[in-house]
């Protein structure tokens, strides 16, 4: 009888043993995780806030505004300028394609921008990726000496080869491209930080009447593929 009380207890221990192990590891049983888990751990996945952030977005118009914006300056302007095989340097088209972007950028000092660099498939992923950052860099560079700040262009990035517009493994100049596109407002910014928007609005209804730059075909036409 005493055996059979021992082995009882000696089993009992042994589930409290393996059960106290067991909370250190973790379990892909969804019933067990949500049991043993912090008070409160399962509440918050991560996105908290994140629905009052987009609500205070579209009640205040920064949202929509931002993408009326976005919308207005790919439709306005050319975004997207292009490059020879394996360079980065900017031609006489892709200068004049800068111009007609920093002439629309300077109307709204609210706002920012980012560049996305691009290459075609030649070459690895490692050199691409490279070659991508060093034409967006290249495009800053140069809006900057158009009197565009750098703070006002928030990221640079490279897509690499990762993103063609011609899905080819061979040279193809539409693929080795930069693309500006408006990205949000200017952190801390005056007319932003009162809430303001209607003064930018107001802004973008008069410039919208006023048309486009009309470059000369040579400045922004089809650049043909070397």
């Amino acid at each position: 009888m005493k055996s059979v009380k021992a082995n009882k207890f000696s089993i009992i221990g042994l589930t409290a043993a393996v059960a106290t192990v067991m909370g250190c590891v973790p379990s892909p049983d969804p019933v067990y995780t949500q049991f043993y888990r912090e008070a409160g751990a399962i509440a918050d996945t991560g996105s908290f806030g994140n629905a009052t952030l987009n609500n205070r977005l579209v009640m205040t118009g920064e949202r929509q505004h931002t993408f009326n914006l976005a919308n207005r300056f790919a439709e306005d302007v050319n975004s997207t300028v292009t490059f020879a095989f394996n360079s980065a340097q900017l031609d006489g088209n892709a200068q004049a394609v800068l111009r007609q972007q920093a002439g629309w950028i300077r109307q709204f000092p609210e706002i920012r921008f980012r560049v996305f660099g691009h290459t075609d498939a030649v070459g690895s992923n490692r050199y691409n990726k490279v070659l991508g950052l060093k034409r967006a860099n290249a495009v800053v560079a140069y809006l900057s000496t158009l009197g565009i700040s750098r703070s006002r262009l928030e990221a640079v990035v490279s897509f690499g080869e990762t993103q063609p517009l011609v899905v080819t493994q061979g040279r193809e100049r539409r693929n080795r491209r930069t693309v500006t596109e408006v990205s949000g407002f200017v952190k801390g910014h005056p007319t932003v930080l009162d809430g303001k928007y209607a003064q930018i609005i107001y802004r973008d209804y008069i410039a919208s009447a006023v048309p486009p730059t009309q470059l000369t075909g040579a400045a922004v036409g089809e650049i043909s593929a070397e």
